[in-house]
This record gives structure tokens, sequence and C-alpha cells, in this order.
């Protein structure tokens, strides 16, 4: 018989002796535990998910531009903090002793004033305050200072700076930025152009409790340069330094994952956006301010909460006085940040009753100033050199100008921008140092005359950049801090 004509095996019937009805009655239970099962593994790829696109995120998130990058040649300091007089403190009654100023008080001054002046003055006027001399340097400095006067030794006192404005609002933006007439990118923004920061978590160039007036955010603004480089400005003078915190900095109910993705679909929007309308400094600007804003809520609320500084320390910067502790608090900020690689803090003492813009009244508003500042500045440094941090830090005390030894009224002194004293510890520079020096009375700088873009040329040199290599160029031509001039006093680096 042929394969095709076959009779078909047959299959023996199997007759089962459990019902359906039994068998789901039996398997019920099973049936439960394989749903529970599949539940689980979805929820465990739910919950993942948003972790691996965070990953990924993060990952594949654009290049900062703050990334640190070399100096030009070997620094000498890695970091700065600025500490700003707003006003224009007195160099002839804090650093600058004038001897002759003394014995020839009431007298007319011996030789012409300047040729433009912001108000008329009248005779001398001795300083109200006895000088001391201080340290193995011998340094005279004023009653005004005791606390800082320990440190003479290490500051380097820079007697012969001079400016061109005699107004408080192009000599403002001329320390800051340059130049007293047109806006461009501030000191601090340069800096951080030129190395970026340490820590991709927090912006390299902060300010705290900066004043609104006088140039206002252009003393902190990066003009034409990225706007990455700009300042970020805690509070400002107007606000106590305790109240001083940077907004929303806290993400709320606000999942981080969910911020990632939020920040991912806005980043995505903006970059289409761009390729369609071409390149915008500004827009970049702001997602870079979007992504720096996401990653300071892992370090920026530690670092402005003070609970973890001892007590000694609370005191050392005065923060157990109401006359110190704003300042106090102010100066131990900038501490912290630095310590934790922003490149370059500044720190404002101003407020809207006596700043140090004394044309009256010269003894109790300088007395007040400096009674202020004193015991936190002289906390700063005891406490950068006790952390090993001074000897690359380089620390800028300063106004914007100094003051007249001719009388304004009778207790008062006018703006001179003509020669003044700064001072600058650590980073390399010479302790216990005097460069350049005013005449006897302290009118006009006449020895180791230091412009302003010297002073901005030393800076960068201190940090190993040179400054006539630190450029960026806009609207065709090639800008820097310095703009065409600048020497660096190479007598004050240690």
């Amino acid at each position: 018989m042929s394969a095709e004509h076959a009779t078909p095996r047959r299959v023996p019937h199997v007759r089962w002796s459990t019902s359906r009805r039994d068998l789901l009655r039996q398997g019920a239970v099973g049936f439960g535990h394989l749903a529970l099962l599949a539940m689980l593994q979805d929820e465990a790829a739910a919950s993942a998910l948003p972790k691996r696109l965070l990953a990924a995120a993060e990952s594949s998130a654009p290049k900062s531009p703050l990334e640190a990058r070399a100096p030009h040649f070997a620094a000498r300091a890695k970091r700065v903090i600025f500490l700003f007089m707003k006003g224009g403190p007195s160099h002839v009654d804090t650093f600058d002793y004038k001897p002759l100023l003394e014995r020839d008080h009431g007298k007319p001054l011996p030789f012409e004033k300047p040729r433009v002046q912001f108000a008329p003055t009248n005779n001398l006027l001795k300083s109200p305050w006895s000088f001391k001399q201080y340290g193995q340097s011998g340094s005279w400095v004023s009653e005004l200072f005791p606390h800082v006067a320990k440190h003479v030794d290490e500051l380097c006192f820079l007697h012969s700076v001079y400016g061109t404005n005699p107004a408080h609002g192009g000599a403002l933006l001329k320390l800051h930025t340059g130049s007293d007439n047109f806006v461009r990118p501030s000191m601090g923004a340069w800096v951080t152009y030129g190395l970026g920061t340490e820590n991709a978590n927090l912006p390299g160039f902060i300010t705290i409790c900066p004043t609104l007036a006088h140039g206002g955010v252009n003393n902190w603004g990066a003009a034409f340069l990225p706007a990455a480089f700009q300042g970020t400005p805690i509070g400002n003078a107007a606000v106590a330094a305790d109240k001083a915190k940077i907004r929303y900095i806290e993400p709320g109910q606000t999942p981080r994952e969910v911020q990632r993705l939020q920040l991912d679909l806005l980043g995505s929007a903006n970059r289409e956006h761009m390729g369609q309308a071409g390149p915008d400094l500004n827009l970049e600007g702001r997602i870079h301010s979007f992504e720096l804003a996401f990653r300071m809520q892992t370090q920026m609320p530690e670092i402005e909460n003070l609970a973890s500084e001892t007590a000694e320390t609370r005191k050392l910067y005065g923060l157990d006085d109401p006359i110190t502790t704003n300042f106090g608090r102010q100066c131990l900020m900038a501490r912290r940040f630095i310590e934790r690689g922003v490149r370059f803090v500044q720190v404002t003492h101003s407020n809207a009753e006596v700043q140090w813009d004394q044309h009256g009244d010269l003894k109790n508003g300088h007395t007040k100033n400096a009674r202020e500042v004193d015991q936190p500045i002289s906390a700063l440094l005891t406490d950068l050199k006790g952390r090993g941090l001074l000897d690359d830090t380089l620390v800028i005390w300063g106004g914007e100008f100094g003051r007249t030894p001719t009388a304004q009224g009778t207790d008062g002194r006018d703006h001179n921008p003509e020669g003044f004293t700064m001072w600058l510890a650590g980073g390399g520079v010479k302790g216990g140092y005097h460069y350049g020096a005013t005449d006897d009375y302290g009118f006009f700088a006449s020895q180791n005359k230091m412009h302003i873009h010297d002073f901005h040329a030393t800076m960068l040199h201190l940090l190993g950049l040179d400054h006539t290599r630190l450029t960026y160029r806009y609207a065709g031509r090639d800008f820097r801090l310095t703009d065409v001039e600048g020497v660096v006093a190479k007598d004050i680096l240690a």
C-alpha cells in the first residue's frame, strides 16, 4: 500500500479527571502571583527609566564654557577675593601716613590742585586719628584698623594707585571694568574667561551684596563676553547678609529626574531655535544659566548654611557682634566659596546711610565704617592662612578712589582719584612691602605711579595671565581688560 493511502495512526484519547472549574479554582493563587511579578517588573522598569535618562543627559550635556583652563604661565594665585569699600576710603586716614599733613593743618596746599575736581576744597586737614608702626616692616597704620594692623607683614601696600574720574559712577566702572565711559566686561568676568572655574556646580564669579548704584550690574557684568562669565549676585547692598540668598535654589516638590527631563526639553527647543535663527550669545547664556542653576542645587544650600562652622570661627569673624556680623558673614561666605573652587569672589561694604563717602562728618563716618570691617577682614586673613589658602589666594582691598588731604567744609574730604592706597595679600605678593608713594600731603601719586590699567595687568599676571594675550574679538577689534595700556608692577612679586 502506498504511503498516501496508509491508514492514519490513531492517538489514544486521554480523559482528564479534573474539570475546568476545578482547574481554575486550584490555580487562582498562581495566576495572582504571576500578575504580581509582572506588575513589579513594570514598576521597576519605570522607576529606572528616569535615572537612566538623567545619567544619559548629564553625560551628554554640552561642555561648560566655565571649564577650568590652564594659565598662560605659572600662576602665583589661583583665585581672588576682592574686598570693595564703596565710596572711597581716605588713604591719608588709614594706611598712608603723612606727618606734614599733621604739621601744616589749616594751611593752604603749597601746590596746585587738580584741574578737574569733583567739588571745591579748602585748606589742609590733618587726620583725626593717630598712626602707629606695626610688625617687622614697621608699617604705619591708623587707629581705625587695629585688627588689620596685626597683618601688615603679610600686606603689600600700593600707595600710588590713580584713576581718571572723580565721580563715583565713572570711578567704579574704571576700577571694575577698565573703562569709565563704555560698557566693558568686569575684571571678574575677564578672570573667569581666562581661567574658568574649579567647580562645575558653582558659578566662576560671585559678588556678595553688591551695590546697585554707580554702574550697578555693569560692575559685575560680562558685556560682550559670553554671558556665562558674568558675576552671580547674592543679595545686594540693601539686603542684610543673612538674608542674601540665591532665590529658588531649593527644588521644592519637583524630583530631580523630572527637572532633568524638563531642562532637556527646554534646551532642545532653544537649540532648535538657534539652528534656524543662527547663533545667539544671549540665548546660549540662558541655556548655560539653566544648566548651572540645576547643578547648583547640590551645593549652594550647604554653602549658604553656616551651621557647620565652629563657634570659634563665628566669633573670629564677629558674627556674635551686631556691628561686625553683616560684613563678617560676607567675608566668611567668601572663604567658603573660594575653598570650593569659585575663581573670583567680590565682597562689597556699602550701605545707604554712610558708605565711605565722607564729604562731611569724617570722624564719625570713617569710624563707623572701619569698625564694621576691621575685625572681619583680619579674620578672613587669619582663616585663609590657617587653612593653607592664603598662599594661592589673592586678597584685594580698596575703593574706587581716595580722598583729598584738603578739607571739604570743616570736617570732610572730597573725592580724590589722583593718588590713593590699595593693598594686596597672599597670592604671590611681597608681604610688608610698600610700593609707590603719594606726595608729602597725599594728593597726587608721585613715585612708581600705578594706573588702574597697571593694577589690572598686575592682578592678571599674579593669576598667570598675560594681559596682552587675554583678548576677545568683538565688533571687528580685539578687546582686553587693560585696553591698550597696562604695565605689570614686577617689584611687588614675591
